[in-house]
């Protein structure tokens, strides 16, 4: 019997959104392209922004010993991303499920969408 890929553990916008009120120590990785910063984001709090395709060459800029969440637009690209952290011995990375669309649907409906 074939399995599937192992699931990917995420955080809600909602869990997210309590753990930035709460300061609680994350870091947070934005992997979706430069440009796509300007269209909508989150709070800014010192997120790292590394896109995805450059992921390989700056995995060493994100903390393997701290709580990690990943996101993007709507949660794909930073799910492939977080799956590849965990396989490289990253200890707690979390992707944000749906991403900055997620983040809109649950705590700010006020950002764009796009």
């Amino acid at each position: 019997m074939q399995q599937g890929p192992p699931s990917v553990p995420e955080i809600t916008a909602s869990q997210l959104k309590e753990a930035m009120d709460a300061n609680q120590e994350m870091v947070l990785v934005d992997v979706r392209e430069y440009f796509e910063k300007a269209i909508s984001d989150l709070p800014e709090v010192g997120q790292l922004r590394i896109p995805m395709s450059e992921i390989p060459h700056r995995m060493h800029q994100i903390p393997q010993d701290a709580r990690v969440v990943m996101y993007c637009r709507s949660g794909s690209r930073s799910g492939a991303v977080t799956q590849y952290l965990l396989t490289q011995g990253w200890g707690e990375v979390l992707n944000l499920k749906g991403g900055i669309l997620g983040w809109r649907e649950e705590v700010d409906p006020g950002i764009a969408a796009y």
